[in-house]
């Protein structure tokens, strides 16, 4: 690729990125659902083997402390979201088989501006998007590495790390590189290997985890696609929509004209498909099996058949509660429908250029690119603010201070896992304590949908739970520490408080002590968790091998078609390749 397509490419997505981010020009955190960074996060073992919780946070929280050792929690969140939407433009755009600029764009903007995105960000789950962000990275390695082009490994284990900071995104990668790359294979087997190491901190950080393997049946039902207009929950999928969670779905989805754009879109990307098979023989049909597989995930929780196969699933089979949420599963699906539409955009605009003159392909390529834009115009300016920064209260700093002193377990009060404040706007937050205090952390991981209560698989927040219930102190938990958050849910009443000793008494924080408690709380049985920190240092030595075995090798270009002395580009190789 010349240099003038490569900055082009670039610039847009810097302008994609500007326009979606742009309140995070404001000082302070964005913070949304499960999206909370806090100024200095600590690494202890609840980051790197939970307890009692299921490991969904891990590898993630190890990496955010250890990233925070030299980056402050508000210039690692932005670098984060930043990079989130840069490189799922840039890679797709990268990705698409064509020597032209405007068919290029199409893909960047058609795969950086989708509801999935829209939806996920305001979710808080940036860092599944990492995974949406690296896909095509990995699926051009995934095609080097089958050509037998230098450098392949190592770039393919460098995208797919991104991804592996949490479960689903990991599996994603792994099932990635097993569908596009040959059985029987040294290069196969070496990539199997090293993905699957990216991914064996949180494998064996729930092997150490008191938590039980299987989830509540009811979060199917509850986390199933839903419908975001008159079209129903299936025409959602196919445009890429359909989260569980309606206070995360942009307004513009609502409109009318939403399934009549997204069938006109599912056109043209049919007919680009069919060129894209054409320039990538035999990877594409990979590629297509592997966005068949994820629409079928993400589908299945909304189908008769399939909700009583995944209720089976996620109480007999440990860890399938990671399905329940089947929405999640469409990157693949994403990505190959925008490299579909922007293939077949520019398809018609060369026929209509022949049949006209080229400055009608133009305009129909211009049109591709401001379609998605014109569809959902409220993610633009951080989904209409709703992405604007807000700054913690003084009182988190106070409370982390008096924990830091004398380290033990902190129960979190009010127990809910999920409240509004006031000084979030009343943005719905999940409980910012486990990562701003630098101890263990008992909350309710059951999750309130609606008039619907999807238990959760820590025991000990049962237990609390029973307490609380019933109305006796929480003093007999053992915690050392009760932290009460302020907010419009009602604090704990004085029983359920007895026996403790009030140590700060804040605007929006109440910090109490259990003066019956051990020091140490529930700081032992580090050992059996030296399994997960071996897990993850092995990942990071798996990423360090592969970014030094890539600097070693002299190619100028990360991903994509590179471009020969004399100019010309190359091809994309043959799958499988001649």
């Amino acid at each position: 690729m010349t240099a003038r397509r490569g900055l082009v490419l670039h610039t847009v997505a810097a302008v994609v990125t500007a326009v979606v981010l742009a309140p995070l020009a404001l000082p302070g955190y964005v913070l949304r659902y499960d999206m909370v960074f806090v100024p200095r996060q600590p690494l202890n073992w609840e980051m790197i083997a939970p307890a009692d919780a299921l490991p969904r946070a891990v590898p993630l929280d190890a990496v955010v402390s250890v990233a925070n050792l030299a980056v402050p929690g508000w210039l690692l969140q932005r670098i984060a979201l930043v990079a989130v939407v840069y490189l799922a433009a840039l890679g797709a755009a990268r990705l698409l088989p064509t020597a032209r600029v405007m068919p290029r764009v199409v893909a960047a903007l058609a795969y950086a501006w989708t509801p999935y995105l829209a939806e996920r960000l305001l979710l808080g789950q940036w860092a599944l998007l990492l995974a949406y962000a690296a896909l095509p990275f990995l699926v051009a390695a995934a095609r080097d590495l089958r050509a037998g082009r230098p450098g392949a490994l190592p770039r393919l284990i460098l995208a797919a790390a991104p991804a592996a900071v949490t479960p689903t995104g990991g599996l994603i990668a792994l099932v990635t590189v097993a569908v596009l790359l040959p059985l029987r294979s040294r290069a196969t087997a070496a990539a199997l290997a090293a993905v699957a190491a990216l991914n064996a901190p949180w494998l064996l950080a729930s092997l150490s985890s008191a938590a039980g393997g299987s989830s509540d049946p009811e979060g199917v039902a509850m986390f199933a696609a839903r419908a975001e207009n008159w079209a129903g929950s299936w025409v959602a999928l196919l445009g890429t929509g359909g989260i569980w969670n309606a206070q995360t779905v942009p307004a513009s989805r609502s409109s009318v004209l939403v399934p009549v754009v997204t069938v006109l879109l599912l056109a043209v990307a049919v007919l680009g498909l069919r060129e894209l098979r054409r320039r990538w023989p035999g990877g594409a049909d990979r590629l297509f099996i592997l966005a068949a597989g994820g629409f079928v995930l993400a589908a299945a929780g909304a189908a008769g058949p399939g909700v009583a196969l995944l209720e089976w699933l996620v109480v007999h089979v440990p860890g399938a509660g990671l399905l329940r949420d089947g929405q999640k599963f469409l990157i693949p699906y994403a990505l190959v429908t925008a490299l579909g539409f922007a293939l077949g955009a520019e398809l018609l605009a060369d026929r209509l250029a022949r049949r006209f003159e080229p400055a009608a392909g133009r305009v129909l390529l211009a049109g591709a690119i401001l379609l998605p834009v014109v569809v959902m115009p409220d993610l633009a300016f951080g989904a209409s603010g709703a992405l604007r920064p807000v700054r913690y209260p003084a009182d988190w700093d106070v409370v982390a201070a008096r924990v830091a002193v004398a380290p033990g377990e902190v129960l979190s009060l009010p127990f809910e896992g999920y409240q509004r404040y006031d000084w979030t706007r009343g943005v719905v937050v999940r409980d910012p304590a486990p990562r701003y205090l630098d101890a263990p952390v008992l909350m309710n991981d059951a999750l309130r949908v609606g008039a619907v209560t999807v238990d959760g698989e820590n025991p000990r927040a049962t237990a609390a739970q029973a307490l609380l219930d019933a109305g006796r102190p929480v003093a007999e938990l053992g915690a050392r520490w009760v932290l009460v958050r302020r907010g419009p849910v009602a604090e704990p009443p004085a029983p359920v408080l007895a026996g403790l000793r009030l140590v700060y008494d804040g605007p929006q924080l109440r910090l109490w002590e259990n003066p019956a408690a051990a020091d140490t709380g529930r700081l032992a049985g580090a050992g059996r968790r030296m399994p997960a920190l071996a897990a993850h240092l092995l990942a990071a030595t798996v990423v360090i091998f592969a970014a030094l075995g890539l600097l070693r090798i002299r190619r100028r270009s990360w991903y994509g078609p590179r471009t020969h002395e004399s100019g010309e580009e190359e091809t994309w190789p043959s799958w499988p390749p001649s």
